[in-house]
């Protein structure tokens, strides 16, 4: 049947944003990549994150992947990161040919682990750690960045579900070299197709990404930066992003909200909810987690609520890098048992009293089923 909640809306979230004005400006300029729209969005974003420069870019995961080169992690380096955050990062490793090493999780927050990446370098010296902040929760990121500061190791932040997220006034993104962001139509805050971006304080290294994201010319047509690609963020999605901007902070509170809305409604429920609800979550996804998440999938789906699972596999088990990733050698308990728990329910800015109603209704109707064991 057709869901009477989905999992995300365009339609309610971009509701009452002017976004032909965003178009028209763009057409009327006649000028289409790298222009005002770009560089006004690049200083308004980084003013928002509270870092020196914004370089974007064309998506999130080559966020990632011009970090690591720009950091100059070469191919047989090694890069220490998560294997339960859709592989996008992995992504970024192999295709730089470096390897990845992956890090157990909290079994609270799902983010790394700041003792497991301690026990991580004391067998290895990877050239990079990516954290990601999932789901929306800021990682335990001042103990990381302590943790990879001591280490002599750079630290890059993959904050694709993060906009907004803070702790002690400190934004995603503001706390390592890099903070690396998404901008899919879905994020919190979305473009209108695909579109990424780079933060950073350092200014010789934001210098690089942007050489890095047109070709590796440091002059035109002169190609003097090795592991450059055509990596440009277009004028119009910078325009409607900088349209979007100012909206931001809403919507997060929008998503908290329903987010809080489940926390309480669940919590007598043999569910896990979310480990936070304050400043260092934006609830880019609500995520609860069950033994039971299959048979409770199912029968929330029969009901017209959508679900997904982020993610169901974790990196090291992927196929396609099996071999490499050595995963009979890697021992990551946390991360394997909770991809079997796991279970995405919608949260999204516009989401009405009804819907959030209706998923509540639905999951407590699957518990209520029957004598629990």
């Amino acid at each position: 049947m057709a869901s009477k909640v989905p999992l995300f809306s365009v339609e309610a979230a971009n509701r009452g944003i002017d976004l032909t004005g965003a178009f028209s400006r763009v057409a009327n300029s006649h000028w289409f990549i790298l222009g005002g729209e770009v560089a006004g969005f690049e200083r308004a974003f980084a003013n928002y994150v509270g870092v020196g420069a914004c370089v974007s870019l064309a998506n999130g995961t080559d966020a990632l992947e011009l970090s690591l080169r720009a950091l100059d992690v070469t191919r047989d380096d090694s890069v220490a990161l998560v294997a339960n955050a859709g592989f996008y990062g992995s992504t970024a490793v192999h295709a730089i040919g470096a390897n990845p090493l992956y890090v157990d999780i909290d079994a609270d927050s799902l983010t790394m682990s700041p003792s497991a990446l301690r026990e991580a370098l004391l067998r290895h010296k990877p050239k990079a750690i990516i954290v990601t902040h999932l789901y929306g929760q800021l990682a335990a990121i001042e103990d990381i960045a302590e943790i990879a500061s001591r280490a002599g190791v750079p630290l890059i932040e993959d904050c694709a579900q993060a906009h907004g997220a803070m702790r002690g006034q400190r934004m995603a993104g503001s706390f390592g070299t890099f903070g690396c962001f998404s901008f899919y139509p879905t994020k919190n805050l979305g473009a209108l197709g695909d579109g990424g971006a780079v933060t950073c304080s350092d200014e010789a290294l934001a210098k690089k990404v942007k050489v890095l994201r047109q070709y590796g010319w440091n002059t035109k047509y002169s190609v003097e930066t090795a592991g450059g690609r055509n990596s440009r963020m277009d004028e119009v999605q910078a325009a409607i992003l900088h349209e979007k901007l100012p909206h931001l902070d809403g919507w997060n509170a929008e998503r908290k909200a329903v987010a809080r809305r489940y926390g309480a409604a669940f919590a007598d429920l043999p569910v896990r909810t979310a480990a936070s609800v304050d400043d260092d979550y934006v609830a880019h996804l609500y995520v609860i987690r069950t033994r039971e998440r299959e048979a409770l999938r199912a029968f929330i789906g029969e009901r017209g609520v959508a679900s997904e699972v982020h993610y169901p596999i974790p990196d090291h088990y992927q196929r396609a890098y099996a071999t490499a990733s050595a995963a009979h050698d890697v021992h990551l308990p946390v991360t394997e048992q909770s991809t079997t728990e796991i279970l995405t329910l919608p949260c999204f800015p516009g989401m009405t009293e009804e819907q959030v109603n209706h998923v509540i209704a639905a999951v407590h109707a699957f518990f209520d089923r029957a004598p629990r064991q």
